[in-house]
């Protein structure tokens, strides 16, 4: 049976040893698989006919079995070969293994989710008179990565670092495209407008839509402790014996919340709540003292919400002394299956924009009928935006534990995804003779996903990094700060920074810019929704960026920026 690396294997082999374009790869691998020949080894051994059959053009039929029989004779198969390549040094050089929506790997195999996230973390401070007193010498683009890799902190939680990096560099390539053909470096229409991300999902950045790719079966987690730990959930008996619903293996159990210890009751509109709702409950997840727990139940009319609320308090008291319990419901339209919105309702019960959340999830998954209650013990200490993420995860298990039991299919929303780097595959076809025009929109929706290229979060890291200097002083009259005066007069320069200070400093200047940003983001959160803060914030970089001249001469120019002013747009208390 072929394996995911012997796919990678053959897409290696045709787009750089054999020079096919990208798309015209991705085609004959769709007919090789539709024939069973799934590997170098399989096309290796198999008659001249059967890839004949695959790949109409007969010289090329010939010439690919070929190059894959040499590949099996010098036995360079990867994984396939039960070959392993020789390690490389450095943190970099493992790399996470990533899959396509297909199941398809987009790079090798060795770091876990969490090894890749901790590799890339970036650094910050939050010392805020440094920050007044901070100038910065940078030109816009890197300046937009770190608006959109913080700004996605707020309006995508559930996104992990390394898919913030490369959707944020996304933006950028984006957004440098565009401005080169307003200012007339570059002419024609992107690879985007040409369909090369046709059929991919898009999200929104900073106005900007952009195409990515789902990267399935990435299970990312923070620092956040899942389904124990010193939680207000392990202290609580009643709470711990209800949470194990959520793993449904033992019956009795999966029954604590059921008929049994759960009187029959009447609504407000004298409707009867039939005995025993089953509550579906998600892993308790603490951090920071916090805990976060969901339950999600049966709801056939807005007038049984309050008798269920009632229920499930009864059947598990310690929900009474939790900081919060927002709740929230979606009704299916009457008459109706799924098609219209229904009726929707939700109650933050202090805990700000949580009701909005919970029905955003809802719309995601596709859940009808349905009420939701997200329960918080507020440990003392602000999360920030990390508990967007920790409610959702909690909203989502808990509906998926129902959905599981009702028999319904879960689609989840809210996987993570990198950012497609679309010009750099036109240009790879390109590269390689094959073009872009013969490829169109049509053809595109026909290809199988696979191989395709992205922004890699190591690269928009490394952007990052060395983008940020320390502003010159302004020129003065006198001796500038740090110059002395030789006995002629003249004066002498400060001497100059050995290379591995510079770059320290300028990573501690990338720790005060997105400290800056953070701070800028958390006044703002509260209060704004998803996409109000994302247009707000592409509003805010305009009015901080570097500046510099208008068209041609100001294209990678730098200038000042200076973070006093990202400070001064936060929210007034």
């Amino acid at each position: 049976m072929a394996t995911q690396q012997d796919l990678q294997d053959l897409l290696r082999l045709l787009t750089v040893g054999r020079k096919v374009p990208m798309m015209q790869a991705m085609t004959q691998i769709k007919a090789l698989q539709a024939v069973d020949l799934r590997s170098i080894k399989q096309i290796a051994e198999s008659p001249l006919k059967t890839v004949e059959s695959a790949i109409v053009d007969e010289k090329a039929a010939r010439a690919l079995q070929s190059a894959c029989k040499a590949a099996v004779k010098r036995g360079d198969l990867g994984a396939s070969a039960n070959k392993r390549p020789a390690p490389q040094a450095g943190p970099l050089a493992k790399r996470a293994r990533t899959e396509s929506g297909d199941g398809l790997i987009s790079g090798p195999t060795d770091m876990t989710p969490q090894e890749l996230e901790r590799s890339l973390e970036l650094p910050l401070s939050l010392d805020e008179e440094r920050m007044a007193a901070t100038v910065l010498q940078t030109n816009r683009a890197p300046l937009v990565l770190a608006f959109a890799v913080e700004l996605l902190r707020y309006t995508m939680p559930e996104q992990p670092l390394s898919s913030r990096l490369s959707l944020g560099q996304a933006v950028v390539s984006a957004n440098s495209r565009s401005k080169a053909v307003n200012i007339g470096l570059e002419k024609g229409p992107s690879a985007d407008d040409e369909g090369w991300g046709e059929g991919q999902p898009r999200v929104r950045v900073l106005g900007r839509e952009v195409a990515v790719l789902k990267r399935g079966g990435y299970d990312w987690r923070g620092d956040e402790n899942v389904g124990g730990g010193d939680s207000e959930a392990e202290n609580t008996p009643s709470l711990r014996v209800t949470d194990t619903q959520s793993t449904a293996t033992t019956a009795t159990l999966a029954e604590s919340d059921s008929s049994a210890s759960v009187p029959a009751t009447t609504n407000n509109s004298g409707g009867a709540v039939s005995s025993g709702p089953v509550w579906a409950v998600s892993q308790p997840t603490s951090l920071k003292s916090s805990t976060f727990v969901a339950r999600a139940a049966q709801i056939s009319s807005p007038g049984q919400r309050k008798a269920l609320m009632e229920s499930l308090f009864a059947t598990v008291p310690s929900l009474k002394t939790a900081t919060h319990n927002a709740w929230a419901y979606r009704l299916k339209p009457p008459g109706t299956f799924l098609g219209g919105r229904g009726r929707e309702e939700s109650f933050d019960d202090g805990e700000t924009g949580c009701g909005d959340l919970m029905l955003r999830v809802m719309r995601e998954i596709g859940a009808v009928d349905t009420l939701v209650v997200l329960t918080r013990w507020y440990g003392g200490v602000m999360l920030g935006p990390d508990r967007w993420r920790l409610m959702r995860n909690c909203v989502t298990g808990a509906l998926s534990e129902r959905l599981r039991r009702t028999g319904r299919e879960v689609a989840l929303g809210g996987e993570a995804v990198w950012g497609l780097d679309l010009e750099a595959a036109r240009a790879a076809a390109t590269k390689s003779g094959g073009g872009s025009n013969g490829y169109t929109a049509k053809h595109q929706q026909q290809q199988h996903v696979v191989g395709m290229q992205i922004h890699t979060p190591e690269g928009a890291r490394s952007y990052l990094l060395k983008s940020f200097a320390t502003a010159p002083p302004p020129l003065q009259d006198a001796s500038p700060a740090g110059e002395t005066a030789s006995p002629t007069g003249k004066t002498k320069a400060p001497p100059k920074k050995t290379l591995k200070a510079l770059e320290a400093e300028k990573e501690e200047n990338l720790g005060l810019l997105l400290g800056a940003l953070r701070l800028l983001f958390d006044s703002w959160a509260d209060h704004l929704a998803g996409p109000e803060l994302d247009r707000r914030a592409w509003a805010w970089y305009l009015v901080v960026r570097p500046d510099v001249d208008e068209g041609k001469a100001g294209w990678g120019v730098k200038g000042e920026l200076r973070l006093a002013d990202i400070l001064n747009l936060r929210r007034k208390a």
